[in-house]
């Protein structure tokens, strides 16, 4: 049975590998995120709270629940400045 949060049933499958790993599931993850449509938070959000009750230490939960946890703020990290220094003098 295919949900919109789990179209290609990726995930589902997942829970049923006997003793799938963290990375196994981390690349099952990717391929989930390429297939489904709208904000994958949202997805997630469904995903998290249809297994993490039966299933609290499978490694796609913990993988699900890492999807859903805010991006840590890095700042700007390329761009030509970052490259060659960064010149504050006045073109003119």
């Amino acid at each position: 049975m295919t949900s919109e949060s789990d179209p290609k049933n990726l995930i589902r499958e997942s829970y049923r590998i006997e003793g799938i790993t963290a990375s196994e599931c981390r690349s099952i993850f990717v391929d989930w995120a390429l297939s489904v449509s709208g904000d994958p938070q949202d997805h997630l959000a469904r995903l998290v709270e249809q297994y993490r009750g039966p299933y609290p230490d499978h490694p796609m939960t913990l993988v699900i629940k890492e999807g859903l946890a805010s991006p840590s703020e890095t700042g700007r990290r390329g761009g030509r400045a970052a490259r060659v220094g960064h010149d504050t003098r006045s073109l003119n």
